[in-house]
């Protein structure tokens, strides 16, 4: 096994490294376990898996694969070292005491956008259990053996996804809607890349110029690949209520009176809604969930 690429450094501030990290991955190409976390990736140097050790106040780092020197030097910032909550004071009552018990919660930002890309597309208009199964499916069939110790997979990457027809995810059950997206923006990764260079919100409009890829997508990839801690998900079918029900305890909302509500907290409005998810805050249900369905006979 080839040695890892070893590197160390020293926490700013707290850490709770499997709050931070959990966004950043799904089933295979993810492992995380409260101090210690694992992460698949292809990164532009090729594929890499990295090992994140939380020890006395600082993280060691190990990284295996042709990207282990591109991974370990963005682990920090997958750790959240670069998400800046300077400033952010919640007033109301319960942002505080969320904020309060999760000092170590940070947004991550991994720098793989089509990777983050995929499996938002996936989550478009169906349920959560939906749209893991189907990246699950998908990353087991077309991912790679990940390099390293921990039997991890690549998620599958542009080249790949850009040269498979939409009937092949059939089986994984995605419609050919959802997986013309991921094609059209696998056949233009290097234009997501480039997001990464650009200031967020000219990144944002990048990302929404793509075909199939609204407002929702776009915040939900630039939270976690680009570290966008003021990406709002317009259009999600719960967080109006969600949002609407932990900061002024009604029901229903609806994404205008959500902004309004955000407002207050514009730079740190995906810190926000964040703090709501850890707090496990969901509003109540009124009406049948969304169904299951299933695309992999059609």
């Amino acid at each position: 096994m080839d040695v890892p690429t070893r590197t160390r450094f020293e926490l700013r501030r707290p850490l709770d490294l499997a709050l931070t990290i959990g966004p950043t991955g799904h089933g295979a190409s993810l492992r995380v376990h409260d101090r210690e976390a694992w992460r698949a990736t292809l990164t532009p140097e090729g594929p890499a898996t990295v090992r994140l050790v939380h020890v006395d106040g600082a993280i060691e780092v190990e990284a295996w694969g042709p990207g282990a020197a591109w991974a370990a030097e963005g682990a920090a910032a997958l750790c959240g070292e670069e998400d800046d909550d300077t400033g952010f004071r919640p007033a109301h009552p319960l942002l505080a005491d969320v904020h309060r018990r999760h000092p170590g919660l940070r947004l991550p930002k991994t720098r793989a956008v089509f990777e983050i890309l995929v499996p938002t597309v996936l989550a478009q208009k169906v349920t959560g259990v939906e749209a893991h199964r189907s990246y699950r499916a998908l990353v087991s069939a077309l991912g790679d053996p990940a390099p390293g110790p921990a039997g991890l997979t690549i998620p599958p990457g542009a080249k790949v996804l850009a040269s498979t027809p939409y009937w092949t995810f059939h089986k994984f059950g995605i419609e050919r809607r959802r997986a013309e997206v991921i094609i059209r923006a696998a056949r233009s990764a290097t234009r997501l890349e480039e997001t990464l260079t650009m200031d967020l919100a000219s990144a944002r409009r990048r990302l929404e110029a793509f075909p199939g890829v609204g407002p929702w997508t776009a915040a939900k990839v630039a939270l976690v690949a680009l570290g966008d801690a003021d990406a709002v998900q317009v259009g999600d079918y719960n967080l109006p209520h969600a949002v609407g029900y932990a900061l002024e305890g009604t029901p229903r909302s609806t994404d205008e009176r959500m902004l309004e509500l955000l407002e207050p907290y514009r730079g740190h409005r995906a810190r926000v809604i964040r703090l709501i998810g850890v707090a496990g805050i969901t509003a109540p249900r009124f009406g049948p969930r969304m169904a299951l369905r299933n695309f992999a006979g059609e």
